[in-house]
């Protein structure tokens, strides 16, 4: 019945127009059909680039789950090696500056025995306006700049520390030479000397283990090629 009475308005129509008609009717019904059915959107292939998580496992090719495993991977090496790079600071920054042996501990404490000796601050002037720095170098903020500074063991298993900086007052310069060691029985480094330099002048020993008898960096007398204190 439906293809009667779609035909009975065609042939309403003069012959010559039929075949157009017949066309429009044909093309308008063909589109109306096609709207009707729904199209499944078409997946975005994963790739170890754009993967987010959200296309569950089971719904992956084998080449997009090498993709996912791929990606994962690099995440957990990159979280691998940010934890490790993390470690490696931390380590360097507690051994360095807040370990109570730290270099830069060791040099906070001699500057402070320099401003607080009287015959240093005769030399340098007011230990309020006294300063230490490093090397010089290009950098002006002078406490930015490098603390020359050694580690070294001998033989007998002592460790020794050795640095130098520079200290400036309103009257003088000078530089500031330590000396430490730590034996293997011990702790802590010890003071073998903390001296002065100012030129023009005597050199000031703020510690002198040589010329105390009961320090415990006292130099050793050798008799028959044997250590005795």
């Amino acid at each position: 019945m439906n293809s009667i009475s779609r035909a009975a308005p065609l042939l309403s129509f003069p012959a010559t127009l039929r075949p157009i008609i017949a066309a429009r009717l044909y093309a308008t019904q063909t589109r109306l059909g096609a709207s009707t059915t729904p199209q499944q959107p078409r997946k975005k292939a994963v790739t170890a680039f754009n993967d987010d998580g959200r296309v569950a496992w089971g719904n992956l090719s084998p080449m997009e789950k090498a993709a996912r495993t791929t990606q994962q991977t690099f995440n957990f090496g990159m979280i691998l090696a940010g934890a490790v790079l993390t470690s490696g600071v931390v380590y360097i920054m507690y051994t360095e500056v807040f370990a109570p042996d730290s270099k830069v501990n060791h040099f906070n404490r001699a500057v402070k025995q320099v401003k607080e000796d009287s015959r240093c601050t005769e030399l340098l002037g007011n230990s309020k306006k006294i300063t230490a720095y490093g090397e010089p170098t290009w950098n002006k903020w002078a406490r930015a700049r490098p603390i020359a500074s050694r580690i070294e063991t001998d033989r007998r298993g002592v460790e020794h520390l050795m640095m130098h900086f520079n200290v400036e007052g309103p009257l003088n310069k000078g530089v500031v030479n330590l000396h430490m060691q730590k034996r293997p029985s011990d702790s802590e480094f010890v003071y073998k000397y903390l001296a002065l330099d100012v030129p023009g002048h005597r050199r000031i020993f703020l510690e002198n283990a040589d010329a105390n008898p009961n320090s415990p960096a006292k130099s050793k007398t050798k008799l028959f090629g044997i250590s005795w204190r």
